[in-house]
């Protein structure tokens, strides 16, 4: 029974990443595709989430950690940019 769970849930996911993948091609703005982006680097850590469930496995536990980082910092970068419009700031004179 959990097994159907998880394997319906699996797919409920993907379907939602692939909406959110119409968001970030078709997305009237630029922050509507950088929170599409983030959605979907939260997707995809349930994905792999559910994926290691299925399997009986905690092999999958540093790539969720990794995943999660990245989406992190992948979200911050582009928070600085639409704010500032650059990510690395380049001025050393202050």
């Amino acid at each position: 029974m959990l097994d159907l769970v998880l394997k319906i849930s699996l797919i409920a996911v993907t379907l939602s990443m692939l909406a959110l993948l119409y968001r970030v091609i078709k997305g009237p703005s630029t922050p509507d595709r950088v929170i599409a982006l983030d959605a979907i680097g939260i997707n995809l850590v349930a994905v792999i989430a559910l994926i290691s469930m299925i399997l009986k496995t905690s092999a999958f536990l540093e790539v969720i950690l990794l995943v999660g980082i990245l989406a992190f910092i992948g979200t911050v970068a582009f928070a600085k940019f639409l704010e500032k419009g650059e990510i690395i700031e380049r001025d050393r004179n202050h």
